[in-house]
C-alpha cells in the first residue's frame, strides 16, 4: 500500500511538473571516501566512513560526512545495521561559503549473494535527518526534518580469471525522501555508478568510476546533473578467530 500511494504521488507530481519547463544544472564533481567493516565475532561488528566531495571537479567544497553504526550479521549473506551520521553541506550565501550542518539516524538492511562470476548487493537504508536552512548572513533559519528511503543495487562482475585482476561494477539507487516539508521533491535523487573494483590487499579494495547524481531540488522543477569521479576505498579488517574463508568479507557501507 506504501508503495503504490508513493507512486501515486510521483504521478501526480510529474504531471503537475510536466506543465513546467525542466531547468537541469550540470556540474563536473570529485568525491572520495574510506569505508571501514569490521567484524569482530560471527554476529557483531562496527562500521564506518568519512566522505570528501568537491565541486568544480577538486576547486571548491562540496560537502563533509562521517558516519558510524553498528552491524549485525544474520549470516554470510544478510546483516542489519544501524548508526548516526553527521554532514557538513557546503552552501553559497551573500556573506561566501558556510557549512550547513545536518545529523541523522539510519537503519539498514543489506544481502549479498553470488551467482556464477557475479556478486549482487542489494541495500536497503532509511535517514532520519534534521538539516539546517541557513540565511544569507550564515545563520540559522529553521532545522528540516525528513524522512528519506534508499534502494541500491550493485552488481560486480568478475571479467577475468584472474582475481587480481578487476571486476567490472555497475550500481543504482534512488532515493525518495517525505515529511511535512517535502512537498514538490519526493524524489529526491539517483546515482548510477560504473566503474571497477580492484582488490589492493586481503582486506583493502578501492572502487573507482563515473557516477551521475541526478538530483531534483525542492522547486520540484529544476534538477542538478552532477557528473561525478568517484574513488572509494573499502577497508575490512575480520577479528574473529576463526573466519570463513570460502566467504570472502564485503564491505556493507557506501556513499553518502
Amino acid at each position: 500500500m506504501i508503495v503504490v500511494l508513493l507512486w501515486m504521488n510521483l504521478c501526480l507530481m510529474q504531471s503537475v511538473f510536466s506543465q513546467i519547463e525542466k531547468e537541469v544544472d550540470h556540474h563536473l564533481q570529485f568525491w572520495t571516501s574510506i569505508n571501514v567493516t569490521m567484524r569482530i565475532t560471527d554476529g557483531w561488528g562496527v562500521m564506518g566512513d568519512a566522505h570528501i566531495k568537491r565541486s568544480n571537479f577538486v576547486a571548491d567544497p562540496g560537502f563533509y560526512f562521517l558516519r558510524f553504526g553498528a552491524v549485525y550479521w544474520l549470516d554470510n549473506k544478510f546483516s542489519f545495521s544501524g548508526g548516526i551520521a553527521s554532514l557538513w553541506l557546503a552552501t553559497d550565501l551573500e556573506v561566501g561559503n558556510r557549512f550547513a550542518f545536518e545529523k541523522r539516524l539510519f537503519e539498514q538492511v543489506l544481502w549479498r549473494s553470488t551467482i556464477r562470476r557475479v556478486i549482487f548487493l542489494q541495500r536497503i537504508r532509511i535517514e532520519q535527518r534534521w538539516s539546517e536552512e541557513l540565511n544569507q548572513d550564515g545563520t540559522v533559519n529553521h532545522i528540516r526534518f525528513t524522512n528519506r528511503i534508499r534502494f541500491l543495487f550493485s552488481a560486480a562482475i568478475k571479467v577475468f580469471n584472474d582475481d587480481k585482476l578487476p571486476r567490472l561494477v555497475i550500481a543504482d539507487e534512488i532515493l525518495i525522501q517525505f515529511g511535512p516539508e517535502v512537498i514538490f521533491n519526493t524524489f529526491d535523487q539517483n546515482r548510477f555508478f560504473v566503474g571497477i573494483n580492484y582488490r589492493l590487499g586481503p582486506t583493502w579494495t578501492m572502487d573507482f568510476g563515473y557516477m551521475n547524481v541526478f538530483q531534483q531540488r525542492s522547486t520540484g522543477y529544476q534538477y542538478d546533473s552532477n557528473h561525478t569521479i568517484r574513488l572509494f576505498f573499502y577497508y575490512t579488517p575480520d577479528l574473529r578467530k576463526e573466519k570463513d574463508q570460502n566467504m570472502p568479507h564485503y564491505p556493507i557501507n557506501g556513499s553518502e
